[in-house]
């Protein structure tokens, strides 16, 4: 049994109570059936990384690892993000893992597939990225909002891997080597590619939620897609400085302009144009020093080095059980 590698899925919950139960049955199902398949260790785990919740959530959690030695729990003491909580999760996986998948709670993501990803660690790939074949589940609005933000972060020099969330296994030296980024503004999507081992790419069709609401409404969404443009590119304070530079040449060819104007005795009163001039050089002012002060407000965490959380409670341990034990009972 030894040469099989041990399993951890890591599922980073946030007020998941409504899906939990039926989230914790399918995926134990998964790992017994890639046990019995010889794919996986028959102590293979399930780590569900509480990040803070206020409801039942941990409680659901505290209560399966008692029953099931195959589900394990770790409870943030507070609410850290959904980046943090994986990555806490992973770190607390690598210890005694050969391999870790991520998924989220809702299982939007196609868990059949779980079983091509441990097939592509055995044909010796360490980062297996689960792919999002078509985005037909989502409106219109975030299905090109999401268009527009891969397209801009491949604009700007940042590789990403399109229609790809959390949804992807790691071998034990690829997790180790990403435990090595020690940054706070934490962007895991744009990290994990840069890890440069062999990997691979595996298209599923995405689901509706179990049960619940979305963890990611707009203004997550947004908050996010700027954090991961402003931790890998300072494009955007380029392309300020250039908008500076353009607006510097209108003014100085508008200028000159109107000199010529005053010296031909032509000269017209313009309150509106001079006006519009105003806000408009005053919003792209007002822009830039919000853009800088992004940056620098990344500075002002990172320089702190505070740690990205605090476990409250580890339930992960060596499992003493397996499949067949349990079934044999």
């Amino acid at each position: 049994m030894n040469h099989y590698p041990k399993l951890t899925i890591v599922v980073p919950c946030y007020n998941e109570e409504e899906v939990l139960p039926d989230t914790m049955k399918q995926l134990a199902e998964v790992l017994e059936s890639l046990a019995n398949s010889n794919l996986i260790r028959e102590d293979s785990t399930l780590l569900f990384v509480d990040d803070g919740s206020r409801d039942r959530t941990w409680e659901i959690i505290e209560t399966a690892s008692a029953q099931n030695p195959h589900v394990k729990g770790v409870k943030l003491s507070r609410n850290a993000g959904h980046q943090n909580a994986l990555l806490a999760g992973l770190s607390v996986a690598s210890e005694r893992s050969d391999c870790v998948i991520s998924i989220d709670a809702d299982l939007q993501d196609d868990i059949r597939v779980i079983r091509t990803f441990v097939e592509k660690y055995w044909q010796g790939y360490d980062i297996v990225y689960g792919v999002r074949d078509s985005r037909k589940t989502d409106t219109w609005f975030k299905r090109t909002t999401a268009e527009g933000f891969y397209w801009v972060m491949g604009k700007l020099g940042i590789q990403l891997i399109p229609n790809h969330a959390d949804f992807r296994l790691m071998s034990k030296r690829a997790l180790e080597e990403l435990l090595n980024y020690k940054e706070t503004n934490l962007f895991l999507r744009g990290i994990i590619p840069l890890l440069g081992f062999p990997s691979a790419k595996v298209y599923y069709d995405r689901k509706e939620r179990l049960a619940g609401e979305s963890k990611y409404p707009l203004k997550k969404m947004l908050a996010f897609a700027l954090d991961g443009i402003t931790s890998f590119s300072i494009a955007p304070i380029r392309f300020v400085t250039a908008l500076g530079f353009i607006t510097f040449i209108l003014s100085a060819v508008v200028g000159i302009y109107a000199i010529v104007q005053e010296l031909m005795g032509r000269t017209v009163s313009g309150w509106t144009s001079l006006i519009l001039s105003i806000w408009l050089l005053g919003g792209l002012e007002l822009m830039a020093v919000g853009l800088i002060g992004e940056y620098i407000g990344k500075i002002f965490k990172e320089v702190k080095r505070r740690p990205r959380y605090t476990i409250e409670t580890n339930l992960y341990k060596t499992s003493r059980s397996s499949f067949a034990s349990r079934k044999e009972e």
